[in-house]
C-alpha cells in the first residue's frame, strides 16, 4: 500500500497555491493513507498566553472550507486536525476522512503543553484521555496529535488494539526534529504498527515549524523523510510486517500488573 506525508504551511498566504501542489503531486498516485499536519489551514494560533477568540473562530471557518475539499487530494483516507467550538469551548479535534463516508473518526486532543509558542492549555480545552482505534477501509487507524506522542503507553494500547496505522498530525519546532523522529520511531516499536508524522512546514513569531515529517516502519526503521519544499512524501508499505511485527518483540511480552 502506498502512504503519504503531506505538509502544509497556514502562516503563509499561499495556501490555495499549497494546496494546488498537493493535489498535483498526489493524483495518479494511489495514496491509500494520507496524513496533514496539526491545524494546517490557519496561522498558528496559541503563539501567546492571551486567547484571541475572533481569530479562533476565523480557523474554524477556515478550516471547515478546507476539510470540505479533502476528497480532492486523491487519497482513501485523510488524518488531519481542526479548531472547532462546542458550547462555548474549544477543542482542538483530530479527525480521520475516508473518500467513501467522508468523517468516520473524531477525537480531541488531551495533553496539552502550555509554554512559549505553544499555549495550548491557555488557548482549549483538554479532551478526554480516550484513544480509540478507527475503522476505515484500510483496517483500524489509530489518531495521536503531536503531544500525545510522547505518552507511549497509548501508542502500545492501540498496537494491542490492531493497529497497524498509526497517524501523527504535529506542530513542532525545527529546533526538535531530532527529538521528534525519535518518538516517532519508538511509537513505531510500541505499536507495532507504520507510524506516519507530519509536521506544519513553516512558522510564526520566530517559531520555525519546518517540516520535518516521517514515516517509520513496525521496527522503527525509517522509511521516508519530507525534504523542504516538497509537498507530499510517499512511502510503499507492506501492512502484513505491522501483524508480524506484534508476534516479536517486544510487542508480545505480557505487560499487564
Amino acid at each position: 500500500m502506498r502512504v503519504g506525508i503531506g505538509e502544509l504551511d497556514g502562516d503563509r498566504g499561499d495556501l490555495e497555491a499549497q494546496w494546488d501542489a498537493l493535489v498535483t503531486a498526489s493524483a495518479g498516485a494511489g495514496v491509500g493513507l494520507l496524513v496533514l499536519p496539526e491545524m494546517p489551514f490557519s496561522p498558528w494560533l496559541p503563539t501567546t498566553p492571551e486567547v484571541e477568540a475572533a481569530a479562533w473562530a476565523r480557523a474554524v471557518d477556515t478550516h471547515a472550507h478546507w476539510c470540505s475539499r479533502l476528497g480532492e487530494l486523491n487519497a482513501e483516507v485523510v488524518v488531519t486536525t481542526r479548531p472547532i467550538l462546542d458550547g462555548g469551548a474549544r477543542f482542538n479535534e483530530g479527525l480521520v476522512w475516508t473518500s467513501d463516508d467522508g468523517i468516520v473518526g473524531r477525537r480531541r486532543k488531551t495533553f496539552l503543553p502550555d509554554e512559549p509558542g505553544f499555549y495550548e492549555a491557555s488557548w482549549y480545552e483538554r479532551g478526554p484521555v480516550a484513544f480509540p482505534p478507527v475503522p476505515t477501509p484500510l483496517g483500524a487507524v489509530g489518531l495521536v496529535i503531536c503531544t500525545e506522542l510522547w505518552f507511549q503507553e497509548h501508542a502500545r494500547g492501540l498496537g494491542e488494539e490492531g493497529i497497524r496505522l498509526l497517524a501523527v498530525p504535529r506542530a513542532t519546532p525545527v529546533e526538535s526534529s531530532e527529538k521528534w523522529e525519535a518518538g516517532v520511531r519508538v511509537a513505531a516499536v510500541a505499536a507495532g504498527a507504520f507510524c506516519l508524522s507530519t509536521n506544519r512546514a513553516g512558522g510564526r513569531g520566530g517559531d520555525s515549524f519546518g517540516g520535518g515529517s516521517v514515516i517509520a516502519d513496525p521496527d522503527g526503521l525509517v522509511v521516508a523523510r519530507s525534504t523542504p519544499g516538497t509537498p507530499l512524501t510517499l512511502a510503499d508499505i507492506d501492512l502484513d510486517a505491522a501483524d508480524r511485527a506484534k508476534r516479536s518483540y517486544p510487542r508480545y511480552v505480557d505487560a499487564s500488573s
